[in-house]
């Protein structure tokens, strides 16, 4: 079995043949992926011991920006704590595509701290967004929570008015004035978990938070049709499209999004996703056997 690392902006994942582990080790602002895969492979090995190995590591990474270029530091950080012969690099766009939807095209958006979309069309892949919370990951967790403490904290300043939403999020603000900093890595964080609170708002009907989500929603459709046009497929083509990520488990962020796709892509349909990034980094590691540049590279121990 192939040992699966998913490494997220919210948390990791690891799995191999007889267990998996959950870490709360994110990849956060000003961090590399490789930073942080130490961090989690060390609590991995402290936790499961050191004899875990594995001859073939496949790891869904988030920080790649769909641009992977040298997959030698994970290979040899791979080697280094599982004794790994064959590392598979995944962009974690491309993961969640091929355990969302296997080999069907379509386009799979993955929605957590961070937003990425893959479009996939008869084996030619096409990345979007991923580029991270200063130029991009618009729709994402961190985009939605930024917004919506925004607000708050403006309101309680006197610059806006949504005593509402100000309530409902005051968790949240507390928390806020608990930061030491207000700009760095857990105030990123902060915009984050607080992303399922304004998601709520709006089930509530709180007019900021729906306007705040709804905006999020048409940016995400974008990124969804910008993923399928540039894999080559055509506005008026049918195509499947699969929602990963825990902000898209919202019943109303879900609608939002699928009825803004629709208006992009009218022949676009909502599927279940078959499975998850740690399913498509095994995947890949099975079937997809050399690079396919930019989304995945191979490394390979001489």
């Amino acid at each position: 079995m192939v040992l699966a690392v998913d490494l997220g902006q919210s948390g990791a994942r690891v799995r191999w043949e007889k267990g998996e582990h959950a870490s709360s080790r994110a990849k956060r602002a000003a961090e590399t992926p490789v930073q942080v895969l130490r961090d989690i492979f060390t609590e991995v090995s402290e936790l499961h011991g050191k004899s875990l190995h594995d001859e073939t590591v496949a790891m869904s990474l988030t920080g790649l920006y769909g641009n992977l270029t040298d997959p030698t530091p994970y290979g040899e950080l791979a080697n280094e704590f599982f004794g790994a012969t064959s590392v598979a690099v995944i962009d974690d766009g491309l993961a969640g595509f091929m355990g969302a939807l296997g080999s069907e095209d379509g386009v799979a958006l993955s929605v957590g701290g961070g937003v990425v979309a893959v479009g996939g069309r008869r084996g030619k892949f096409a990345h979007a967004d991923g580029l991270g919370h200063i130029f991009g990951d618009e729709g994402s967790g961190f985009w939605l929570g930024k917004h919506g403490l925004e607000r708050v904290l403006a309101t309680r300043q006197g610059r806006e008015s949504d005593r509402v939403l100000l309530d409902y999020l005051k968790d949240e603000v507390a928390a806020f004035d608990k930061l030491a900093s207000k700009t760095g890595a857990e105030a990123q964080t902060l915009c984050i978990t607080a992303s399922k609170k304004v998601l709520e708002a709006a089930e509530a009907n709180i007019s900021s938070a729906v306007t705040i989500r709804d905006r999020g929603a048409e940016q995400l459709a974008k990124t969804v049709a910008a993923a399928w046009i540039n894999s080559g497929g055509m506005k008026n083509e049918g195509l499947s499209l699969a929602l990963l990520g825990g902000n898209t488990k919202n019943k109303g962020y879900e609608e939002s999004i699928r009825r803004r796709v629709s208006a992009l892509l009218p022949q676009s349909r909502l599927v279940p996703t078959r499975g998850n990034h740690l399913d498509g980094a095994q995947t890949i590691a099975r079937l997809m056997k050399s690079d396919n540049a930019p989304l995945l590279a191979w490394w390979h121990k001489r």
